[in-house]
């Protein structure tokens, strides 16, 4: 079953509008609230990167319809807050516990955020597991797509996808599994490959069925075609 997020080549949703590289613009003081608090809030180490996506995928349809691109932040956060326990709802509501948390010592401070930043989270990993697919090597993506470890859990494998034969174009080493890390089942590093797909193995009618989607995906999602 998939979620809202996984809309790739759905019918209804209009036009697909660009929007410039990288995170929205800062339109408003809120929005550059929404990205600190968000920052601050992953720092203090009770959540991974996948565990976060989830929780965004996990929003509400008709919330995760409506909501701009940093609301979706601020109600998948606040989920994240309450599920992990470092909140309640009374806390959101502002009538909480005023005394020092449990965590204060984590916080994020002003003078660490560009160290942070700068170090980011990689997910490559060492591992001594031999790929098992080689560059231009032809494969097909596990049908139907979905997390094989929790039911409705969190996939990197879009459903559009499914299915589809593809040839590996790029291979990247061990990174950290995200069906799994979003999860907390581990890390479980896998191969990860850029693999490409013609338009017409995806949909029906596409518009320009020789134009080519690339897809970054972990080993465990693909076979030998």
């Amino acid at each position: 079953m998939s979620r809202a997020h996984d809309m790739g080549g759905r019918f209804g949703d209009g036009a697909v509008v660009p929007e410039p590289q990288g995170i929205p613009q800062l339109g408003a003081e809120w929005q550059s609230r929404a990205l600190a608090l968000t920052l601050a809030a992953g720092s203090l180490g009770q959540w991974n990167l996948d565990t976060s996506r989830h929780a965004r995928e996990r929003l509400s349809p008709k919330d995760y319809a409506r909501f701009s691109y940093f609301e979706k932040w601020l109600a998948a956060l606040a989920d994240l807050l309450v599920d992990t326990g470092i909140l309640d709802r009374d806390d959101l509501r502002g009538r909480g516990d005023d005394g020092l948390h449990d965590l204060a010592g984590r916080a994020l401070t002003a003078a660490r955020v560009a160290s942070v930043l700068a170090a980011g989270g990689p997910a490559d990993r060492e591992a001594e597991i031999r790929p098992r697919f080689e560059r231009g090597q032809a494969v097909r993506t596990a049908r139907p797509a979905g997390n094989r470890h929790v039911e409705g859990g969190h996939t990197r494998l879009p459903a559009y996808a499914a299915g589809a034969q593809g040839y590996i174009l790029m291979h990247h080493g061990t990174h950290v599994f995200p069906d799994s890390n979003a999860h907390g089942l581990g890390e479980c590093p896998q191969h990860l490959y850029t693999v490409v797909f013609r338009a017409a193995q995806l949909w029906s009618h596409p518009e320009h069925p020789d134009d080519e989607v690339t897809l970054d995906l972990w080993e465990s999602y693909l076979e030998p075609a």
